[in-house]
Formats: C-alpha cells, structure tokens, sequence
C-alpha cells in the first residue's frame, strides 16, 4: 500500500485525543481520516490542527466515511462490541482499546464474529506487549535461561482513582493489563482467581475496596500475585518479576529524572499511563499501521481479548463472594489456535 493508510478513531476522550495526536505526529504511513464522538464539539477540538478529516456523531458514519481504510477503537468498552461488529461487516482492520469488550459475553460474540470471517481483523489494545522492558522480559523468558517460570509479582498503583471507579473496576479495568501481561509472558492460560481485600487505604474514596492483592493460578502450575493500588497518592508505578527455577529478573525499576534543589534531590514519578507508557503506545499503533498496510493483523487478538474478560470476571466474583474462583474458557476457534499465527 503506497497511500497513507486512512484510521477513523471512534472516541476523543483523554485516549482517543492522544492517539489523533500520535497518528498525525508520531506515526508514519497513517492519517486520521474521521473522528467519532457523540460530543462532536469535543472530536473537533481534539483534532486541532489535523486538516481533512471529518467529524462524526455516530461510530457508523465515521466507518462509512470517505478516505477509511482502517479503525481505532478509543471509545468508552460498552460501545466497544457495536464498533468492532460494524467494522467487521466492512472488512475494515481494527486496533481496539482494551476492554475489547466488558463482558465475556460480549468478547465471544466477537470472537464468533471474527471466526465466521475466517480471518483475524482486530487488535486489541494491550500495550504492555510494546514496552521495552517487557518486551526484554518475554524474551529472556522464552530463551529458557531462568528455567521454568514458577512466579510473577506485578505492582500496578496509580495516583488516584477516576470519580464513580468501583472496587470491581480494580481488576477489569486496572489489573486487566496484568491478566494478558501474565498470559502472554508465561504463554498459559490462567485457570482461577483469588482476591484478598487488605484495610482499605484512607486515601481510598468511601466504600472502594483499595488496595487489593490478586492471585492467579495458571494452567502449568505458576502463580501470579498482583497488588492494585488505585489511590497510592505520589505516581503511577507498574512493576513486574519473574521468578524461574535458575533466576529472576525485575522490570518498571527505570529511574527517571533527578532534580536537585534548594538543599535536596528527589526522582519524578510518572503520574499516568500515558506517561508511563508513552513509548510503548507509540510502538503498538506504528506497529499496526504497518501490519495493517501490509495485509496482516498481529499482536494481542480477539481471544485475549476474550480471555481477559472471562478472567477478570472470575476475579470480580471473588471479590463479591470470597474464594477462588476458576476460569473457564469457551472452546478456541481454530482461527486463533497457536499454528494459526
């Protein structure tokens, strides 16, 4: 494909706003050819000074408009499944913002859908495959050097929480990055979730349950513990160690600057995601870009997708009722079968 490559970006949120901003500045080989939101004031604004692309209301007249050859998801996960069924039936390639869908009910639908198809459309959108240091620690995984993975310890804490986020919020919003980090690190499945409930922060809002600390069992034995911390009050911090038979290896430790001053020193903590990860969402969108003018779809797909819904499920039923709870998957469709690709 020799043209730029034209996105319809449904959404222009504080994610979507930041994707229009990477594909007209950032990325090569793409341009943003149509922006949907109900708030069209909102969509325009977002687009600033990006020139030829038109404004839409409905997620449906930005997928039919002139110049749009592919889409990106960035509006709120309940509009998530109507886009990516409405793109499908246009054969038009999509990276979509996790949750790809809230509910597991939802995320199979498209898994159908896709399937029927018999071809992958859809990337989901976790991230944290394109970060250098996870990236070097799936690697270092892989080669076999520690041995076999018997543990990940994941750190996932923010400054403060959004207002209306809920306790269930911490694990299919937050520590839904770690549910596909852990799979695709480990290259398992995970089979059941428990979470515990510590004292509750006082820097938490009334009657959220923060922290929480979450156990996850996978299909070969490892476990994976996960703190959620959405109200930590000094950065957003997101740190992960492997534990093998023959080693470990840390990542999310990378120092940032130092500021000296006025008889101290003190290193700035990132304060959001978009910080934390900037590096990491600038990769994944080229990185689709240039799948998607090849012909091709890779990174995390539709079942991830799917598996981090019923997982993160599984693990607000613990939260509710206490216990372990297992996961339990709907069978794979052969379109997503490892010798698939």
């Amino acid at each position: 494909m020799g043209e730029l490559l034209g996105v319809a970006v449904l959404g222009a949120g504080h994610m979507g706003a930041d994707h229009i901003r990477r594909l007209d500045q950032v990325v090569s080989g793409a341009r943003v050819a149509a922006v949907a939101d109900p708030d069209t004031a909102r969509a325009r604004e977002a687009l600033g000074g990006v020139q030829g692309a038109s404004v839409h209301a409905e997620a449906v007249a930005a997928l039919d408009a002139p110049g749009v050859d592919a889409v990106l998801i960035a509006s709120p996960g309940p509009a998530h499944e109507e886009a990516l069924l409405a793109a499908f039936a246009r054969g038009l390639p999509v990276l979509c913002e996790k949750p790809m869908v809230p509910d597991s009910a939802g995320a199979l639908r498209v898994v159908e859908a896709e399937a029927r198809l018999g071809r992958r459309l859809a990337q989901i959108g976790f991230m944290r495959r394109y970060d250098s240091g996870y990236r070097r620690l799936k690697s270092l995984l892989d080669s076999g050097e520690l041995g076999r993975s018997l543990m990940l310890h994941c750190t996932h804490r923010n400054v403060s929480s959004p207002p209306d986020f809920t306790s269930a919020m911490l694990i299919n919003s937050s520590v839904s990055h770690e549910i596909d980090a852990a799979r695709w690190l480990l290259g398992q499945e995970l089979t059941a979730v428990t979470v515990l409930r510590p004292a509750a922060s006082r820097g938490a809002p009334a009657g959220l349950d923060d922290p929480q600390f979450v156990l996850f069992e996978t299909e070969r034995g490892a476990l994976v513990d996960v703190e959620a911390f959405v109200n930590c009050g000094f950065g957003y911090q997101v740190r992960c160690e492997a534990v093998g038979e023959r080693g470990s290896a840390r990542i999310g430790d990378d120092h940032g600057m130092v500021v000296t001053g006025r008889g101290r020193a003190y290193e700035e903590v990132p304060q959001d995601y978009l910080v934390r990860f900037a590096d990491a969402y600038d990769r994944e969108v080229q990185a689709w870009v240039d799948a998607t003018r090849r012909g091709r779809v890779t990174g995390a797909g539709a079942w991830d997708g799917y598996a981090a819904a019923v997982v993160a499920e599984a693990g607000v039923r613990s939260l509710e009722d206490g216990g372990r709870v297992p996961v339990v998957l709907a069978p794979r469709p052969d379109l997503y079968s490892p010798a698939a690709g």
